[in-house]
Formats: C-alpha cells, structure tokens, sequence
C-alpha cells in the first residue's frame, strides 16, 4: 500500500527489470512535477514570515526543501501504491486488467478533491508491469502552525484536518487514513461489480471503549456457544441416565417373572421317575438356566451401576462447569453494559464541548498519568539501590 517513492521510476527515466519498455505507452501521468517547485509554491511565503522574525541568522532557513530532508521528523514526501487483485486475475493484459485500469483511473480523478491538505505532485498509472496499479507521491502539510513556519510539512497534522485522530500505536492517522483510502478504492470497484475481498489484515480502527466493547461482545458469543454444547452435552447424559432407569425397570420384572412364570418354577416329578433321573433331566437343567440369566443380569447391573456414577460425576461436572460459564457471561453482559454506557457519555462530552478540546483534556490526564508513572519507577529504582 505504501512506496518508497522513486520518482525517477515512477516516470520511467529508468526501467526495471520488471517493466516491459513496449507497453510503457500505455502508462498514464496524471501529474509530474518536481517536488523542490511544489515545496516553493507552498512554504515560500511562509518561510519569509519566519524569516523575519528571527533575531539570530543562525536560526534562519535558507532551504525549506533542504532543511525537511536532512532532519529526521518528516519525510519530504510519502507515497501510496494501489493495485486491484494480482497477475493471476487482474492481469495488465486481460480484460479484467482493463476494468481495473477504469477503476483505478476513476478513483484517481477524487484523490486530490478527498485530500486537500495532501499536495500531490506525482502519480502515475502504470500498465507496463504485470498488474495495473497507481504510483501517488504528495507532500503533507498543516496551516495555522504556532510552532517553526506557519505552514509547515507535517504528515500527522495533515490527516488530523481530515478529521483522522490517532489513538493506540497501532491505529494512527497514517493507517486509519490507509483505511478510508481502501474503502474509497472499495467503493469505486462496487460501482464495477468488483468485490472487495477482505483478508483480514485491516480491522476498521475503533475508540478505545468502542473497541472493549466488541471484545467482550465477541468473548459473550463464544461463552454462549461453549454453554449451548454443554446443554447437549447434558441432554446426552440424561438420556443416558433415562435409560438406565428403563434397565433397573426391566430387571424388576426379570425377578418378579422368577416368582410367578411356570418357565422358572421347579415342576413336579413325573410318575415313578427317580430322584436321578428327575436331576438329570429336570432340577439341573433349570438350575443351569437360572444361573447363566443372574450371571447375565449380575454384569449387566454392575455395568449399569458402574455406568451410572460415572455418568452422576461427569454430570456434576458439567453442571460445575455450565454454571461458571453463565456467571462469567453475566459478569461480561455488565461490564459491556457498562462500556455502552460510558461511550455514550463520552460521545455526549465531544458533542458538547467539542472533540479539540476533550483531545486536549485526555492528552494533559495521559501526560499527568504519564508523569506519576515515571516518578513511581524513579522511587522504586532509588529503594533497589
């Protein structure tokens, strides 16, 4: 998304390897200018202001231009590169490679209109290479200064008048304005019936409270999922435990078929048949069917018990678990609650005081906060020595 800016490239007074010099016609310039002139246009006049203020020659600037790209708090220019899928779909010699052309031309057209306090003094479209894409050199720069020259180069001053606020390390001006750049190119493939894929790379860039909030929106989903399969899970177990209640049912009309079905009562002996024979053929038959039916239902019961306590354990433990589950997701409900409310009246204290000066009140409490922080380091070092 961002260069190094090589002019000289960019225009082609050189070629890389990864050109092909025979398609460089096709390369579009919307602006080529030298960005020494482009520095005179802007900060001349108020370099003279400067000028004359000081008192002392040494502190008089004779080259601006000169003065940015010695030092080291701004870059004298900053680029963006902007190119719509890769050699495999948009290829620069496919008819998808001419739709994004179209595209990033449109796009182009408004940079400037979007962009007031970003000079652009260079950009090109360039077809010669294996995927269309834009080249956009500018210098930003911030008006009303109090400090050095009135006009002045300042990248981050510059984005903050295009209403871009920096917050973390992580979301400054420079890559929430990279993100409105990418919805704008965004809207312009819409309107050509190309998708924006979104890899997951730029999250939209939220407030602190706005960002709390989806974390502990995200953390509630997750807990409500975890609590929905321990509910299947527990509808599981009762279904098991149900069955065994059906089992111990079962083996309680086995014992009372033992008391009254004529299959498991001893009959009567038989005319003159002997005490023998009556064992052989009737007693010891019976008494070898009755033991295998209570040595099969002896195991099934110690299985169904063994079965059971272990089912009773596992179940308490998921009833454990569930309940920690849904007090943690309460204690989230609130605290997001609360996070909700506490954005509302962050966002009534902006509207009615102003962002400016809440900035500068969350900037002297960060500072104030800041400033503790070092002096309780301070006192802990000199207690260690």
């Amino acid at each position: 998304m961002t260069g190094k800016g090589s002019v000289n490239h960019n225009s082609r007074k050189f070629h890389a390897k990864n050109t092909d010099p025979e398609r460089s016609y096709l390369n579009v310039e919307y602006c080529n200018k030298n960005v020494k002139d482009v520095y005179h246009e802007l900060f001349d006049e108020a370099l003279a202001r400067y000028n004359e203020k000081q008192t002392r020659s040494d502190r008089r600037i004779d080259d601006y231009y000169e003065k940015i790209r010695s030092g080291k708090q701004e870059k004298p220019f900053h680029e963006i590169i902007l190119q719509i899928g890769d050699k495999d779909n948009m290829g620069a010699k496919t008819e998808n490679g001419q739709l994004a052309t179209k595209v990033l031309d449109k796009y182009m057209q408004d940079f400037q209109r979007r962009n007031p306090t970003l000079r652009v003094f260079s950009a090109y479209l360039h077809m010669d290479e294996a995927t269309p894409h834009l080249h956009i050199d500018f210098v930003p720069y911030t008006t009303g200064s109090r400090r050095g020259l009135d006009t002045r180069v300042s990248l981050k001053q510059a984005l903050a008048a295009q209403g871009f606020k920096g917050g973390s390390r992580g979301d400054t001006e420079w890559s929430q304005w990279v993100q409105s750049e990418k919805e704008s190119l965004a809207a312009v493939m819409g309107r050509h019936g190309i998708e924006w894929e979104h890899k997951g790379t730029h999250e939209k860039h939220l407030s602190v409270l706005d960002y709390k909030k989806q974390e502990r929106e995200k953390e509630v989903v997750q807990l409500e999922g975890q609590i929905s399969e321990k509910k299947e899970e527990f509808q599981a177990l009762s279904n098991r435990v149900a069955n065994y209640d059906k089992g111990m049912n079962n083996l309680k009309t086995l014992e009372q078929a033992f008391d009254t079905s004529p299959e498991y009562q001893l009959a009567e002996p038989q005319g003159f048949m002997s005490a023998k024979s009556y064992r052989n053929k009737v007693a010891e038959p019976l008494v070898q069917k009755l033991k295998s039916l209570v040595r099969t239902a002896l195991i099934r019961c110690f299985e169904a018990w063994d079965g059971y306590y272990r089912l009773n354990a596992t179940n308490s433990n998921l009833h454990r678990e569930n309940e920690g589950l849904r007090k943690t997701n309460e204690k989230l409900a609130r605290e997001n609650e609360n996070l909700r409310a506490e954005n509302k009246d962050y966002k009534l204290l902006r509207k009615a005081f102003g962002s400016k000066q809440i900035d500068n009140l969350l900037g002297q409490a960060k500072a104030v906060q800041q400033s503790k922080q070092r002096g309780k380091r301070f006192r802990s070092n000199q207690e260690e020595r």
